[in-house]
């Protein structure tokens, strides 16, 4: 089943081919949560979807009085977008809990079937009731739900999800910022970690039910933590994984069966990073009527620390990445990419002077920007 980013996307190519046209590079900038605007002293953890009316929302931590990661007083805050990323709706707050309780690390999934938007996110208790600290787990992390049928303009109230293959060996199980997806057999699936004594695991949470309940994968391996994840054409899937290993690049790992086991992880050397969240997603599917498959990868790409943002294309399912553009040499970190409506790619990344955190900047662009002409979108293409 094509989903609906991709529908849009080849009725755009479609009807671009029909005119005749080639389309010019396009790029566009456009700051849209700012640190201090909005009684907020900081914003960070982008993520963005494009829903399938063609709106764009982007989602955030708010982080209200200081700067840092919880326990702080955290909110989750949205914007809406209804052109593509020109102009942006007022920020409004959709998850907001009393004192230094925080909602945080948000992942956003659209299921095209059901006209749902789902936000995953980390509950962050401030001095919970009975909480024991543990070793490398000082905090009561809880994994909320919320959910939108009306094209983000409202949002339920947040549901605690428990796997219901939960272990009792875990610190926390945790949202990996970013985004998920729905698979071609409607699978909900969202990227995240536990955390355990030693080490943080990858894993994905899926539901085969529309959300009612969910599932724990097995885990890739250790050290690893915030990850995102796409389909292959043959079913497969392919994990992309910040690393806590030590080897200044991410790490990847594959399953054949929907998570139930992994291949060995490997590092990509390709893909150099400073332990640092990182947006992975696919762009277009020889399935749905391209010739080429293409995914994009974007991520701060320097080894040492959170600068350099570069945004890469794969031609072969992750296995290289031919394209590779720089897009920011200065402070940058979070990002989050998404298709949009006529077939342009928006992002929206962590970026400042100073620090990285400074500002979450929206960055509209197409195929023919980042390949310098080397490559476009028209029928068959």
């Amino acid at each position: 089943m094509k989903t609906t980013a991709n529908v849009l996307l080849l009725g755009a190519c479609l009807l671009l081919s029909q005119q005749g046209a080639l389309a010019e590079p396009l790029f566009e900038t456009k700051d849209i949560f700012t640190a201090g605007l909005d009684n907020v002293c900081e914003y960070r953890i982008p993520t963005l979807v494009t829903t399938g009316q063609g709106t764009l929302i982007a989602i955030c931590d708010a982080r209200v009085e200081k700067p840092g990661d919880a326990i702080n007083n955290i909110d989750l805050a949205m914007k809406r977008s209804l052109d593509n990323g020109r102009t942006w709706g007022r920020m409004q707050v959709i998850a907001d809990f009393p004192g230094q309780n925080a909602a945080c690390d948000p992942s956003l999934l659209v299921d095209d079937e059901t006209n749902t938007i789902w936000v995953l996110y980390d509950y962050i208790v401030d001095k919970p009731a009975h909480f024991v600290q543990r070793p490398r787990e000082t905090r009561d992390v809880e994994l909320h739900l919320i959910q939108s049928h009306d094209d983000g303009q409202s949002w339920s109230p947040p549901r605690t999800i428990l796997p219901t293959n939960q272990a009792g060996s875990w610190l926390a199980l945790c949202a990996a910022p970013g985004r998920g997806i729905r698979t071609r057999d409607s699978q909900l699936i969202f990227p995240c970690y536990t955390r355990r004594e030693k080490y943080d695991h990858s894993h994905l949470l899926t539901s085969g039910d529309g959300g009612e309940t969910w599932q724990l994968t097995s885990d890739t391996g250790p050290n690893v933590n915030e990850c995102q994840v796409v389909e292959l054409p043959d079913g497969a899937f392919l994990l992309n994984m910040r690393s806590l290993r030590g080897h200044g690049c991410r790490a990847v790992a594959r399953s054949e069966d929907a998570g139930k086991s992994w291949q060995p992880m490997v590092d990509d050397s390709a893909l150099p990073e400073p332990m640092c969240q990182a947006s992975f997603i696919r762009y277009t599917d020889q399935r749905e009527g391209f010739r080429k498959n293409r995914l994009l990868f974007s991520n701060p790409a320097n080894a040492a620390q959170r600068s350099n943002f570069v945004i890469r294309m794969s031609y072969d399912e992750g296995q290289t990445w031919p394209v590779s553009k720089v897009l920011d040499t200065g402070p940058s970190a979070y990002s989050c990419l998404t298709v949009l409506k006529d077939g342009t790619i928006g992002l929206l990344y962590e970026n400042g002077v100073t620090n990285p955190y400074e500002k979450l900047t929206f960055v509209r662009f197409n195929l023919e920007w980042l390949t310098e002409g080397r490559d476009r979108l028209v029928k068959g293409n």
